[in-house]
């Protein structure tokens, strides 16, 4: 009887123990989570000067085209500007700040981008260099999050901050002329409107969602999907900062018209869904892809099944 005894209270003591550690790895696991979410989306890039040459006079606000500006302002220079409620904005700068002071509500995308002079070669240094750049970056979104606060503007806006080659940049002659910078502040893109045209890697700590499917010839958004709209509304209500881009896609039968507009059907129902959910139409952007990209045999039901989606990419 004693030996039993001994035996219950040995395995109650186990099962503590098993409790506690599952309990212990649970917390860290979320506190892990919580440290990849950030404000910021990173990334690294080639970009030509060139590419964005017919931007550097910015001359048209519409938020049904892909406007994005390029400018060589300083971003370090923020946290100076921004210490005054009423900032006197320099001249390359100054058109995107007046758009924005009278129409406060306009969706923006702020990015960063710095450079590491190609000539320094240790590891650790360029580590310490990426750091400190990173740092300047962010310090400065921040000083422009808490003046466009001051300001009472109202505009969603995502910052990004990004690391460019600068020989690939200016040309491969450019340190013939300027080697002094260890850390080169390029500049600012600057892009207005609901449509972001996003040219940077995605956020690697950015949580990923699986395809909506849909029947073939139907567009009805099955109940069975509540809790992933559910879940991909909870983290876009935590991730205030991330918009959502919808892409909807078909099988091959059909007419071309038919196959593109069951595609934008299918991602309308998701937004549809997301707007129920609380959502603001801003961060949503939707695209019909019809049957490109399949990801199953279009010969099998089966196989049709799997390419009637919408795809659920967050940026």
């Amino acid at each position: 009887m004693k030996r039993i005894v001994s035996l219950i209270l040995i395995g109650l003591l186990v099962a503590s123990g098993v409790d506690a550690m599952a309990q212990s790895k649970d917390k860290k696991t979320s506190r892990k989570g919580k440290k990849t979410t950030s404000m910021y989306v990173e990334g690294r890039q080639k970009v030509r000067q060139s590419d964005y040459a017919t931007f550097d006079k910015f001359t048209n606000f519409s938020s049904k085209d892909n406007n994005v500006y390029y400018s060589p302002f300083n971003y370090i220079d923020i946290p100076g500007l921004t210490a005054d409620v009423n900032p006197a904005w320099p001249e390359e700068i100054k058109p995107v700040m007046n758009y924005l002071e009278k129409v406060s509500r306009a969706t923006m995308t702020l990015c960063a981008i710095y450079a590491l002079n190609p000539e320094i070669t240790d590891h650790q240094q360029r580590e310490q260099l990426h750091k400190q750049a990173r740092e300047e970056a962010k310090a400065s979104l921040d000083a422009f999050e808490d003046w466009k606060k001051k300001k009472g503007m109202k505009n969603k806006t995502q910052y990004k901050v990004a690391e460019i080659d600068y020989r690939y940049f200016k040309g491969a002659n450019y340190y013939n002329e300027q080697r002094g910078d260890d850390i080169i502040h390029v500049g600012v893109l600057i892009y207005l409107g609901s449509k972001k045209k996003s040219i940077f890697v995605a956020d690697t700590g950015v949580h990923s969602f699986p395809d909506i499917k849909f029947f073939p010839n139907d567009a009805t958004l099955l109940d069975s999907w509540n809790p992933v709209l559910d879940e991909l509304a909870e983290y876009l209500k935590d991730n205030d900062r991330k918009g959502v881009l919808l892409s909807g896609y078909a099988d091959n039968q059909g007419t071309e018209a038919y196959i593109t507009g069951i595609s934008r059907q299918r991602a309308m129902e998701v937004k549809k869904a997301l707007l129920l959910r609380g959502i603001d139409a801003t961060r949503i952007e939707i695209i019909a892809k019809g049957d490109a990209d399949p990801i199953g045999d279009n010969s099998t039901y089966e196989g049709r099944v799997m390419n009637n989606r919408v795809n659920i990419k967050i940026q």
